[in-house]
């Protein structure tokens, strides 16, 4: 049923919404009062003819909205599954809009339409009786709907319904695997060879992380090398090592302590300070000590480099996103398999349809 109308700049009306309850609804006025006006608004959102003098005076456009509850039963909810258009919780909504050069524009449910879609959607949600229009009755699918209704046969008709748009499914796969099939075959080889050459590089994000930084390190381990041996010399060998001066200074300003209390805070300072030279003392000769030169790894992590960077340039991708792409071109591969056989979809088809015509029969003779 209608729910809602909503109309702005439309013939004399310069903003209106209106919201109907459920049941019998009735707008009354005197002539002249606009009813035929509502209607004609109406009749806009649903498909009708619209034209320039329906955008108020001196306003770029008219635009028009009618809030429906989605009907009950399969009928229209397959028509917008077929059209590729949403159906909102159990909500539809028919906008039109036209604009003062004449010219028109439609959605449903906030997806831009064609005319003969909204037309179409229309002519399920409501009925505009007038003088000369045409009446519902004399549609073969509104006469169907009826008999249907009377017959009790809802979940038949479901199941009819839904046998038709598999069967159609699968009629639409058959006949692009036939047109295809030369394309679909070379981009499905080509798909593969392109698999094959990145599973080779077998390569995926966390290790390309791992291999920079091991090659960072032995790339340069000759310079950590020298330098952590250089600060090993300076902290701990000699008698002008820091580590050495640290303990001298510590223990003459803990003797000076016990003459002048005031010391006390310069000792702890240099005690803290001869301690932490020590511990880094003691960290760098372990760091130093597992630094290691090795030209063969260095080689093998350089040709593993390269082998990413290769197939990156090769694809236009950033190396970490190799394994996104892998995957991205396995799933088209599968889809490409799917339907890659047009006899097997013509087999399905053709059961499809005989579960349609079996349905069918039975809808028939209920």
């Amino acid at each position: 049923m209608l729910r809602r109308l909503t109309i702005r700049d439309f013939v004399i009306v310069d903003r209106l919404d209106l919201e109907f309850a459920a049941g019998f609804g009735a707008l009354t006025g005197e002539t002249g009062a606009g009813k035929s006006i509502l209607l004609d608004a109406l009749g806009l959102a649903l498909g009708g003819r619209g034209e320039a003098a329906m955008v108020r005076s001196g306003r770029e456009r008219a635009d028009v909205a009618a809030e429906f509850d989605l009907p009950a039963g399969e009928g229209l909810a397959a028509w917008l599954a077929e059209q590729a258009l949403p159906a909102d919780e159990g909500m539809l909504i028919l906008r039109r809009t036209i604009d003062a050069g004449g010219r028109s524009r439609a959605w449903i449910n906030g997806v831009a339409a064609t005319l003969a879609q909204l037309r179409a959607a229309g002519e399920w949600l409501a009925d505009i009786h007038g003088q000369h229009a045409h009446h519902a009755l004399l549609r073969a699918d509104a006469q169907r709907d009826l008999l249907d209704a009377q017959a009790g046969a809802g979940v038949l008709v479901a199941e009819v319904a839904a046998r038709h748009r598999e069967w159609q499914r699968l009629l639409r796969l058959q006949r692009e695997a036939e047109a295809d099939s030369a394309s679909t075959a070379r981009e499905r080889e080509l798909l593969a060879w392109q698999l094959r050459e990145l599973e080779q590089v077998g390569f995926d994000t966390e290790e390309w992380a791992e291999l920079n930084a091991e090659h960072g390190r032995l790339a340069h381990a000759a310079s950590l090398i020298e330098g952590a041996e250089e600060a090993v010399v300076a902290l701990g060998e000699g008698e002008l090592a820091v580590c050495s001066v640290l303990g001298r200074l510590d223990g003459r300003i803990a003797a000076l302590a016990d003459f002048d209390a005031g010391l006390a805070d310069v000792r702890e300072l240099i005690s803290a300070a001869a301690i932490q030279a020590d511990e880094a003392l003691h960290a760098l000769r372990r760091y130093r000590d597992r630094l290691d030169l090795d030209p063969g790894r260095l080689a093998e992590l350089e040709r593993r480099i390269a082998a990413v960077m290769e197939a990156a340039r090769k694809y236009r991708v950033q190396p970490e996103e190799l394994p996104a792409l892998a995957q991205q071109w396995r799933e088209r591969l599968d889809t490409l398999e799917a339907t890659a056989d047009p006899g097997r979809l013509a087999a399905a088809a053709q059961a499809a349809q005989a579960g349609y015509d079996a349905a069918a029969a039975k809808l028939s003779a209920a």
